[in-house]
């Protein structure tokens, strides 16, 4: 028998295809229109979701028989805020240009539907270990769409992949440039994320007539 069983590796799986908390529960959205312009803030919000929501989810199953249900939310809440300002205090030591760039977003993490969902909806109800994976594999489910709208984002808006030019270089106009091609400036505009995310959605239900009939 392997390290998980079935049932923990679908705690991990599910999420990152057939129940992917942003193209079938619909959560998270304002962080894919928001960072995905470039692919470095896009990957740097999927690692801090990637924590916050693993370690989170970890810490309220931990303490769920001991917090009383009417104030579940304010602890869940104090939780999720004190593990955002530890990412926010890293990203500010070590990448401070990162962190002004964005900026109020990390903070928004704290009301993010994903991790406050899996708290209340996973964690509260199951022990230390499948919390672990759930909270993992929601983030990852979130993260892969963040970092795949943010990878064809920048490819097609900038012309580049964490900075570095991958069709040439459009001032010199060496490259693809040189035969006329342009970047594309409305793929670095905040409704190209949402449309993005509109063909990932359209592109994942139909090659999966299940997620159709069920919703």
């Amino acid at each position: 028998m392997g390290l998980l069983s079935r049932k923990d590796a679908n705690l991990i799986l599910d999420p990152l295809a057939d129940n992917n908390p942003i193209t079938i529960q619909v959560l998270g959205i304002c962080s894919a229109l928001a960072i995905t312009a470039k692919l470095v803030p896009s990957v740097v919000m999927a690692v801090s979701v990637i924590f916050v929501l693993g370690v989170g989810n970890v810490i309220i199953s931990l303490m769920r028989n001991i917090i009383p249900s009417k104030i579940r939310i304010i602890v869940q809440l104090i939780v999720v805020a004190t593990l955002v300002i530890i990412v926010d205090q890293v990203l500010k030591a070590f990448s401070y240009e990162l962190s002004k760039e964005l900026s109020v977003f990390i903070g928004l993490i704290i009301t993010n539907c994903i991790i406050m969902g899996r708290f209340e909806a996973f964690a509260l109800g199951n022990g230390p270990w499948k919390s672990f994976l759930d909270g993992i594999g929601n983030a990852l489910g979130y993260g892969l769409i963040l970092v795949v709208v943010g990878f064809f984002r920048e490819l097609f808006g900038s012309g580049t992949l964490f900075g570095i030019e991958i069709f040439g270089n459009p001032v010199e106009k060496s490259g693809l440039y040189a035969y006329g091609y342009e970047n594309n400036g409305f793929m670095v505009l905040p409704p190209m994320a949402l449309i993005v995310v509109g063909i990932i959605i359209w592109v994942q239900r139909s090659r999966n007539k299940d997620l159709i009939e069920e919703n």
